[in-house]
């Protein structure tokens, strides 16, 4: 399935300062408090998975308005679970 590239601007925005949040974090040997690092990570972590969960959103809600056609419930279903 091909989402439609203007719902997924919000998508690449978060991708974008997710990428930006790691690339801090992985700036271990400027002494960064081990707190604030673990921290940062944690931000990555969920703004990837909230990226995951906007993109099947978007998908799901694209194979309803197509009628269903585009995508079955179990490979939905595998994608939310690759999440998990």
């Amino acid at each position: 399935m091909q989402l439609d590239t203007t719902e997924l601007t919000p998508v690449i925005n978060r991708l974008k300062r997710a990428s930006g949040q790691l690339a801090a974090a992985t700036r271990l040997e400027d002494g960064r408090d081990c707190k604030d690092v673990v921290t940062q990570l944690a931000a990555v972590s969920k703004a990837l998975d909230r990226a995951g969960f906007a993109m099947i959103s978007s998908g799901l809600e694209q194979c309803m308005a197509e009628g269903g056609n585009a995508m079955d419930k179990k490979d939905l279903e595998k994608l939310f679970l690759a999440l998990a």
